[in-house]
């Protein structure tokens, strides 16, 4: 495969960034999409060149680091993580081009690196359970629906990627949130802290810059893990009723 590459080069978050075009030759398509962006990367270090930075870690579609926007889609012309995008999805005389996420809240910090952090303060103002609950308990001693137990496991499959604030034209973090909700406040050990949960963690993804949810739905579209448009609306009940529950008022996250 001969493809053309432009790729968004970027020293640092105060640099302006600019397109840069490379040109490669003799690409395996059985070859994964950070595969070839090694190769790449090998041919800049030989000539004396600063390598394309891109994140990555497991390259097994588990971690969710490796985000990249490739022609104006999230992770690319496939449903998956870029890690586990092969380059067979392309033709073999193709320009591609390759983005950072673009999010106010996901600042960049070289070439395709971005800052992810907010996303981990969401977690940190709630999404966790902080009641005791002694030894690990037998399966069978708590009672658990089976639909609720699906979709709390469906909830919590999200890699926390990003695609779905990349995709949206409003950069929202509401299926990213929403699933992180779900998945503790489907199951009985999450009711406790259900709405205060809910109501610190909606509060925090909007502090962090994360746009409104306007039910476009290319969040789901993209997530590599097709987690559910259902998981916004739950979220959207809870936060309504935490707001009667709590006495707090802020739903503003929940229009659309």
């Amino acid at each position: 495969m001969n493809l053309t590459l432009r790729v968004w080069r970027q020293k640092s978050s105060r640099d302006r960034g600019r397109f840069v075009t490379y040109k490669t030759k003799d690409v395996s398509p059985d070859m994964s999409f950070l595969e070839m962006l090694d190769s790449v990367n090998e041919e800049l270090i030989l000539k004396g060149e600063d390598p394309i930075a891109f994140d990555h870690d497991c390259r097994e579609g588990i971690c969710g680091m490796c985000g990249l926007m490739i022609n104006g889609v999230a992770h690319g012309p496939e449903q998956t993580t870029t890690c586990q995008l092969h380059m067979r999805s392309f033709k073999y005389v193709d320009t591609i081009v390759i983005e950072p996420w673009r999010s106010k809240a996901f600042p960049v910090i070289k070439d395709l690196v971005v800052d992810r952090s907010a996303f981990d303060r969401i977690i940190q103002a709630g999404g966790y359970i902080s009641v005791s609950t002694g030894g690990v308990p037998d399966a069978n001693a708590i009672l658990v629906p089976k639909q609720n137990a699906d979709m709390a496991m469906d909830g919590a499959a999200c890699i926390g990627c990003g695609a779905c604030v990349a995709a949206c034209p409003n950069g929202s973090a509401m299926l990213f949130t929403a699933a992180k909700l779900g998945h503790l406040n489907l199951l009985p050990q999450g009711q406790p802290e259900r709405y205060d949960r809910t109501i610190h963690m909606v509060e925090r993804m909007d502090e962090e810059g994360f746009g409104g949810c306007t039910n476009i739905g290319e969040c789901s579209a993209v997530c590599p893990k097709e987690i559910s448009l259902d998981f916004i609306a739950r979220m959207n009940g809870d936060l309504i009723k935490a707001s009667f529950i709590t006495g707090n008022g802020s739903t503003s996250s929940s229009d659309g």
